[in-house]
């Protein structure tokens, strides 16, 4: 099909001209369409929306300041049994994972070679007591005679000055005291040598008693035995093999790793009085276990720039089990007076944390906030918001600022209506 008027108005202009002229012209009528379809499609839409949501008010409550972190449970105590004597496991007392006492009956290793041993060690006693007893009988026997000779070389001593008696008379006298006194000696000697050996025989017998002992081994603290690792006929070398491994659950350490930032603040709380920590175990979050800190380590990790800290747990029914990871929670102090919203009704956009707040005509603008620590689902609010304001916490997705909003229930009716029976 022909058109006069175009085919007149390029006959006027060049081509170059005439193609601009009709992209302009085609331009300008879609823009034209395009904005009677828009002007249609809004005069269509109502006037007002109101989006369904539910919000919080902002509270004030004083609110724990605490660090959170991953800690591991470890034994309070933990002990290797091993047999200091070699010999046969002649009775294995208990089963593997059993609850054990203090001085409680483990293992019975042979002990009929211990029990012959302190008999030869007792006889052999018997008889070094006995010859105690005849050196010091014989001692009392050559004091008698030496006194007596004494006597009597005294007695020819004054006999033979008189010319009474010969002097060889008197030196077979004196000769026989001297001898006496000699043997005296020799007694005496034999005396100490004889209880020498008393006491070593004691002493032998004692070490037979200790090694005897040894046969008889007995759980050295309150705790809980892990896998048997030797059983019942087994032949065993002193020092050379584990028994069994002992645990003590109660109480029981947890063991984390915080920040180093955090060190002035821990040292400080602590100088004033016990620092509280939380273990709570994956599966029983609602009901943490207590403790306190009882150690701090004495050098930063180079490696990944935390401190180590040590809480001891009292752990009465045994939730805390070593080997477990669980999540700790220390307490430092409490910041009183914090406002503080639930910590879903924050959102994240390019300029950093906002809220939805509802203004009492019922629409909503978005607020920047200042967020401070997060406990238990509650977020606490450093600035941006004031006392009693109303947060959205569900429906944020289709809020733009100026929307107007219904609400469906507040989330403080809701904990309200769960505490009313």
């Amino acid at each position: 099909m022909e058109y006069p008027f175009f085919k007149t108005l390029q006959g006027t202009l060049t081509k170059r001209y005439f193609q601009k002229f009709l992209i302009g012209f085609l331009g300008w009528v879609c823009f034209a369409l395009l904005l009677s379809a828009c002007s249609k499609e809004t005069s269509q839409k109502p006037a007002s929306i109101s989006f369904p949501v539910t919000v919080s008010a902002v509270t004030q409550k004083t609110v724990p300041v605490q660090v959170r972190a991953i800690g591991n449970v470890q034994a309070y105590s933990t002990v290797t049994v091993k047999s200091k004597v070699g010999g046969e496991v002649t009775r294995v007392h208990f089963k593997e994972g059993q609850d054990v006492k203090k001085g409680e009956l483990l293992f019975t290793i042979d002990p009929r070679p211990f029990e012959a041993a302190l008999k030869e060690a007792e006889a052999r006693l018997e008889k070094d007591l006995a010859q105690v007893r005849q050196t010091k009988a014989n001692l009392e026997r050559d004091l008698v005679l030496a006194k007596n000779a004494e006597e009597d070389a005294r007695r020819y001593e004054s006999l033979m000055q008189k010319g009474v008696v010969a002097r060889q008379q008197y030196e077979k006298l004196r000769a026989d005291a001297d001898a006496l006194k000699a043997t005296v000696l020799a007694d005496r000697a034999a005396i100490e040598n004889a209880e020498a050996a008393v006491l070593a025989d004691k002493a032998a017998i004692e070490n037979v008693k200790i090694q005897l002992s040894y046969c008889f081994i007995r759980s050295p603290m309150d705790g809980r035995t892990g896998s048997l690792l030797v059983q019942q006929g087994n032949i065993i070398k002193a020092e050379e093999i584990q028994l069994v491994v002992i645990h003590q659950i109660i109480p029981i350490y947890v063991v984390f790793s915080v920040p180093e930032q955090y060190i002035s603040e821990i040292k400080k709380y602590m100088a004033s009085g016990k620092l509280h920590v939380d273990a709570l175990a994956p599966m029983n979050e609602a009901h943490p276990e207590k403790g306190i800190i009882t150690f701090i380590d004495n050098a930063v990790d180079t490696a990944t720039g935390t401190i180590r800290l040590k809480g001891t747990f009292a752990n009465p029914e045994r939730k805390l089990w070593p080997g477990q990871f669980v999540n700790v929670v220390l307490t430092l102090t409490t910041e009183p007076n914090a406002m503080v919203i639930p910590s879903r009704a924050i959102q994240v956009g390019q300029a950093g944390q906002y809220v939805f707040v509802v203004n009492p005509d019922g629409t909503v603008e978005i607020r920047s906030v200042v967020t401070g620590q997060t406990t238990n689902n509650e977020t606490v609010i450093q600035k941006g918001l004031k006392v009693d304001e109303k947060v959205v916490t569900d429906g944020q997705l289709r809020l733009y600022p100026g929307a107007r909003v219904e609400i469906k229930t507040s989330d403080s009716a809701t904990a309200h209506q769960k505490k009313t029976p």
